[in-house]
């Protein structure tokens, strides 16, 4: 494990973001997308969403702690995985927020706005926003893979749930990706194997 404060962080943030994306999913799950007023006016979707949002936080912060562990092996390509996946978790997130805090509002004060098309800049947002986040894990799975320092079934799941989060604001598809970062997360914080406790064979001793 590296010794940097940031890199230990990463197995708590991974752990905290598969938690809270998981939680915050399952909470999200039953209500219908297409009901703007009626699911964003829901309290229970309401925490769902602030959850949901923590677990971006967490996410972001998993993704520059971690870094540290690959870093040597992924080289430029592990450097350019992790900001790829740092600015789309960003782009999706400032979206989530949106979806959090201002759609309650807006479905309060103006409920006849969730019914109008959007502008062709608010959907080149939100398109960029789901492709780069996507593009962003799926490429951080791939430069884990490349490195060898983490379990490659893992990295792959990060790979695969990274593709599968281009819907991540929609219950269930960001799903996976919580469980491949609370499974990264669980394996960094493992209890490491040490190598002072092993024993030492003894030498044969001559006959006398």
């Amino acid at each position: 494990m590296p010794e940097s404060a940031l890199s230990r962080l990463a197995g708590p943030c991974g752990l905290a973001a598969g938690v809270l994306i998981v939680a915050a999913q399952a909470v999200m799950l039953p209500f219908d997308p297409t009901d703007h007023v009626g699911t964003s006016t829901a309290p229970a979707f309401q925490i769902g969403g602030v959850v949901y949002l923590a677990g971006f936080v967490a996410l972001l912060l998993f993704a520059v702690a971690s870094h540290g562990w690959h870093e040597e092996r992924s080289g430029t390509f592990g450097v350019v995985a992790t900001v790829a996946a740092l600015v789309g978790t960003f782009m999706l997130g400032g979206d989530l927020w949106f979806e959090t805090f201002a759609i309650p509002w807006l479905a309060d004060q103006a409920p006849g706005a969730l019914s109008t098309e959007p502008t062709t800049l608010l959907a080149l947002g939100a398109i960029a926003s789901y492709l780069l986040f996507a593009i962003g894990w799926l490429l951080y799975g791939v430069a884990a893979f490349r490195a060898r320092v983490f379990p490659r079934w893992i990295a792959v799941m990060v790979a695969v749930s990274g593709v599968l989060g281009f819907n991540a604001l929609l219950s269930p598809w960001a799903i996976p990706l919580g469980l491949s970062v609370l499974c990264l997360g669980v394996w960094m914080i493992r209890p490491q194997p040490s190598t002072a406790a092993r024993p030492v064979s003894a030498s044969p001793q001559p006959r006398p």
